[in-house]
C-alpha cells in the first residue's frame, strides 16, 4: 500500500539522495481519501466493539483496561483517536491557509482558513483535556455563589451547565464555519459531507442534553425507554454515550476528509523547499 502512496528519488546505488536532491511524495487523492475514511470508519467500529465487549460485558476483569476500553469515559482510547483526528483535520486547514496565503487569496479568505485551523485545534484541546465540561463546572460554582443573571439561566435550564454557557459559543462558530466552507467546496460530495457531519453534530448534542437532564424529567426519553422496555438504566445511559461520542468522531471524519479532497483539489501538486542558512564560523 505504502509504496503506492509513497515514491522516493534514489540514486545509482539505491540510497537516498543527499540534501541537494529532492524527494517526491506523490498521493493519488481520491485513492488515499478513500482508504482513510475506511480505516479511521474502521478503527471506530472496532472502539465501538471492544467498549461492549471488554468494557460493557466484561471479557477482561482489570477494571484498567476496562475503563480504557470505555468510550463514554474521557481518558479512554477513544478521546486519544478522537483527539488526533481532531488535530489532523486542523493540521489539513493549517496547510489550506498557507497554500491559500501563497496562492494570492484575499486576506480575508486564508485569514478565515487560519481561524478555522484554530478552531479545531481549540477542539482538539477540549477532547483531551475536558475543557468545556470544566469551564461549565466553573460557571456553575459561580451562578451558585449568589443571585444573578447566571444563576437565573441555570435555574431555568435543566441539563449540563456548560451547554448553557459554552455551547452557543460553538453553535455560533459551527454556524460560521458552514457558510464559509459551503460557499468554497465546489463539489457536492465535499457539500454532503459537510452537512452529514453537522448533523451528525447535531444529534450528539441532543443526546448529550437528554443525558444531563433529571431522570424525572418529562424530556428525558432515556427514562421513558427504560420504564417502557425491559432494558436497564445502565445499558441505555451508557450506549447513548456510544452512540453521542461515535457519531462525533464519524462527524471529525468526514470533515477531515472534505478538508484534505479540498486541499488536493486546490493545489493539484505541490513542492515544499527548505532552505537552510550554512554555520558562519568565527
Amino acid at each position: 500500500m505504502w509504496t503506492e502512496i509513497l515514491r522516493t528519488a534514489t540514486d545509482e546505488e539505491g540510497k537516498l539522495p543527499d540534501a541537494a536532491g529532492e524527494i517526491e511524495l506523490p498521493v493519488r487523492a481520491r485513492r488515499f481519501n478513500r482508504n482513510m475514511i475506511l480505516f479511521l470508519v474502521a478503527c471506530e467500529l472496532f472502539l465501538i466493539i471492544i467498549d461492549a465487549t471488554i468494557n460493557y460485558e466484561a471479557w477482561v476483569s482489570v477494571s484498567g483496561i476496562r475503563r480504557m476500553a470505555n468510550i463514554a469515559r474521557e481518558d479512554g482510547i477513544g478521546t486519544w483517536f478522537m483527539t488526533i483526528q481532531t488535530m489532523l483535520a486542523g493540521a489539513t486547514l493549517f496547510v489550506v491557509y498557507l497554500v491559500s496565503k501563497n496562492s494570492g487569496a484575499r486576506r480575508r479568505d486564508y485569514t478565515s482558513w487560519l481561524l478555522l485551523s484554530l478552531f479545531f485545534f481549540l477542539m482538539a484541546i477540549d477532547d483531551a483535556s475536558q475543557v468545556h465540561e470544566r469551564l461549565g463546572s466553573a460557571f456553575r460554582q459561580y451562578a451558585e455563589a449568589g443571585d444573578s443573571l447566571p444563576g437565573r439561566i441555570l435555574d431555568f435550564f435543566p441539563s449540563y451547565s456548560w451547554q448553557a454557557f459554552i455551547l452557543p459559543f460553538f453553535a455560533i462558530a459551527g454556524v460560521l464555519m458552514f457558510f464559509f466552507l459551503w460557499t468554497r467546496l465546489r463539489d457536492n460530495s465535499g457539500r454532503f459531507k459537510l452537512i452529514l457531519a453537522l448533523d451528525c453534530f447535531i444529534v450528539a448534542i441532543f443526546l448529550d442534553f437528554i443525558e444531563g437532564l433529571d431522570p424525572g424529567s418529562r424530556l428525558n426519553i432515556f427514562m421513558k425507554l427504560v420504564n417502557n422496555t425491559s432494558l436497564s438504566e445502565d445499558f441505555v445511559y451508557h450506549f447513548a454515550k456510544v452512540i453521542e461520542e461515535s457519531l462525533e468522531m464519524f462527524a471529525i471524519t468526514l470533515l477531515l476528509s472534505t478538508f484534505f479532497m479540498h486541499l488536493a483539489r486546490s493545489v493539484g501538486s505541490m513542492r515544499i523547499s527548505f532552505h537552510t542558512e550554512a554555520r558562519r564560523s568565527g
